[in-house]
């Protein structure tokens, strides 16, 4: 399969710069798989196309400021964006920093520096902050910035760049899916009988990363840790011997649920723990534990797409997505959402 096969032209002013107020008032463009039928809703009024005894699976994680602008031991100014924090190191994406700066120190504001410690290839190292832990975190939320993807020209708060139910501190980027719930759109899915569990995926490069191979197939992901607890999954389990739906909020969620999936003789089952996952999802996959999808409207040529594609097909979700073009829907991040059924 050919990368350019999954590219589209976008309106530059369908990107969207900022969240829509309030976030459940954003569009919504719902996709019925097996009749290839479109709606088109508000997303406050997901609660038409869902039902008692639906599951919503939810990412906790929790965006750092993990954008830091520092300057060399030379005097030249450098930025890092923090990736996989590992026992004592951290995996960042570093700047204007060759191979030979093995060995010396970048230095941020608060006394904060970091130690070069290993070359791990395509800009990337591995370094280690003279602060740890909570101490090191404390500093991070005064000196680091909210790492928005390119595409968004205006500096961006945290809070604006955050879920509602944020939790688990670690990511680079936000589960975007997520944006679109209020606390008010919760408790309303919560009357009609709708239950809530929650996962984790640390998201770093691999879930944004951009597809540079021309062959889909030869893209390798970057490892990114995943958890489940045990209550968790044993819900999950319970819930989808019961023929109860699972939703998946975000691409994050559906990889995190489709890397613990594992099938037994009664069907497919997931497992708990924390690992690192690798999985790459595209067309010709087959989902072993998802059976529906809220996800925003995603890049070109992206992971999330060829994700998308492969639940829906390729066919299916190029056509929502020119529809979606057509009606001046939102894209990206602080865009519009679509539910897939």
């Amino acid at each position: 399969m050919r990368t350019k096969e999954f590219d589209f032209q976008l309106p530059k002013e369908l990107i969207a710069q900022k969240p829509i107020k309030p976030r459940d008032f954003c569009k919504l463009l719902v996709l019925e798989r097996k009749t290839k039928k479109i709606f088109h809703t508000k997303f406050y009024k997901i609660d038409e196309f869902l039902k008692k005894g639906d599951v919503l699976v939810f990412n906790d994680t929790k965006v750092i400021p993990a954008k830091l602008s520092g300057k060399k031991e030379t005097g030249g100014k450098t930025e890092i964006l923090l990736l996989n924090k590992r026992f004592k190191f951290w995996e960042v994406l570093a700047k204007n920093i060759k191979k030979n700066y093995l060995g010396k120190k970048v230095f941020f504001k608060k006394n904060l520096s970091a130690e070069f410690k290993k070359f791990l290839g395509g800009g990337k190292w591995e370094v280690e902050f003279n602060f740890k832990g909570k101490s090191f975190f404390e500093i991070l939320k005064k000196v680091g910035e909210t790492p928005v993807p390119p595409y968004i020209k205006e500096k961006t708060k945290l809070f604006n760049y955050q879920t509602i139910y944020a939790k688990k501190e670690g990511s680079v980027a936000a589960p975007t899916a997520g944006f679109h719930f209020t606390f008010r759109l919760l408790k309303k899915l919560k009357k009609k009988g709708i239950d809530f569990k929650f996962v984790t995926l640390y998201i770093n490069l691999a879930t944004f990363a951009p597809i540079k191979t021309e062959k889909i197939e030869e893209h390798q992901m970057f490892k990114e840790k995943i958890e489940i607890k045990k209550e968790t999954a044993d819900f999950l389990n319970k819930a989808r011997e019961n023929s109860r739906r699972i939703i998946a909020v975000g691409t994050t969620v559906a990889r995190t649920l489709e890397s613990f999936a594992y099938q037994s003789k009664k069907g497919w089952y997931i497992k708990s723990g924390k690992k690192e996952t690798q999985l790459f999802i595209y067309p010709g996959y087959k989902f072993k534990f998802v059976d529906a999808l809220i996800t925003n409207f995603h890049l070109p040529k992206s992971t999330l797409l060829l994700l998308v594609s492969a639940f829906a097909s390729k066919n299916l979700i190029f056509k929502s997505y020119q529809e979606a073009i057509k009606r001046k829907y939102k894209f990206f991040s602080f865009g519009d959402a679509m539910f897939i059924i």
